[in-house]
């Protein structure tokens, strides 16, 4: 069976051709040019309903020397239910005010952030949004020059002047800390990767501060960033082998606390486990976690671009989003302690 070719797309030659007209009075009918006159501007307009034919507005408002009414977001792993949240936040925020999104991906790679933002930044996009994941975004500096708005979302830039929306990271993992100390847990291992990333800096230092608030010192030996997440499984199986295991276990994401789970199985009923971000299943499954409104990270960052439009050379904006520790049972276990700590 063969199939059948697709038909070129009409061109303005091809429905000035059917209406009688030059391309160029097509070409005016279609930027709402009042000049022409009515009878033209009806052949125009039929003929181009009978020939499909769709203005390319991003070729004229290229010509023009302008820029769209688009705005770019460029996100991490399409695959993270959490960067598809933020998005859509985004997304319904802009629709609200006559803009339309474009969504791009670095897959969390450092190495591809620059490329995909300048093949966005090529197509005259009014604004940008991202989440920054390389350390250095100053190639962006010339273009927030020029006007473009740049927002960052998740996590600030660096060497950069950019409006960003982030989440109350360090807090929220003090609070989740906090929950295990005030039960009686001394033993925390702190699991998170790639080493590196603001949001883990932020709550390691969150989970420090717990530990000390409690008087308890930080131990080098519990606090796992393994460079890669493929070494996250077996660094967690490492931690359980000590002579003396954590008791409690928290962890910096989503995609930690899935590969936990995983890696214990059911060793989690005799420890307790508290991840950073809510993630699907979690509440059938009775996982405690940090939750926030990923949603509303976007709509921030949305609200953000379009204050930006409005006020160029206004001083840049932080915002920062809260979070809240919701208890489901696997971070309310007190600690199982040992024969010789029962002794004592």
């Amino acid at each position: 069976m063969r199939v059948a070719s697709a038909q070129p797309r009409a061109t303005l030659a091809d429905v000035g051709k059917l209406a009688g007209v030059s391309s160029k009075t097509v070409s005016r009918v279609m930027l709402g040019d009042k000049k022409v006159a009515e009878p033209t501007r009806e052949r125009v307009l039929a003929a181009a309903r009978t020939l499909r034919f769709r203005p390319n507005q991003l070729a004229s408002s290229l010509r023009q020397g302008s820029t769209t009414n688009v705005i770019a977001f460029v996100i991490g792993d399409l695959t993270n239910p959490f960067y598809a949240l933020v998005a859509a936040g985004a997304e319904r925020e802009l629709a609200r005010h006559g803009l339309m999104m474009i969504l791009a991906s670095t897959d969390d790679d450092p190495t591809s952030e620059e490329r995909v933002v300048e093949t966005l930044l090529r197509q005259r996009v009014r604004a940008l949004i991202m989440v920054p994941i390389s350390q250095d975004q100053s190639y962006l500096e010339g273009e927030r020059q020029l006007g473009t708005p740049v927002i960052c979302v998740d996590r600030p830039a660096h060497n950069l002047i950019a409006d960003s929306v982030v989440l109350d990271n360090r807090n929220g993992m003090a609070q989740a800390v906090r929950k295990l100390t005030g039960i009686g847990h001394r033993r925390i291992a702190f699991v998170s990767s790639p080493v590196g990333l603001h949001t883990d800096q932020q709550r390691l230092a969150g989970y420090e501060d717990a530990l000390q608030e409690a008087g308890i010192p930080v131990s080098s030996e519990l606090v796992q960033m393994p460079q890669v997440y493929g070494t996250v499984a077996e660094s967690v199986r490492e931690l359980m082998a000590l002579p003396e295991p954590p008791t409690a276990l928290v962890a910096a994401n989503n995609k930690i606390s899935s590969i936990i789970i995983h890696a214990l199985q059911h060793r989690l009923e005799s420890v307790a486990f508290v991840g950073f971000d809510d993630f699907e299943l979690a509440d059938l499954t009775d996982i405690s976690v940090v939750a926030y409104d990923a949603a509303e990270l976007g709509r921030v960052a949305a609200r953000l671009a379009i204050a930006r439009l409005e006020d160029p050379v206004g001083a840049p904006a932080h915002q920062q989003i809260p979070t809240t520790l919701i208890a489901r049972g696997s971070g309310e276990k007190p600690p199982i302690l040992a024969p010789q700590e029962l002794a004592n």
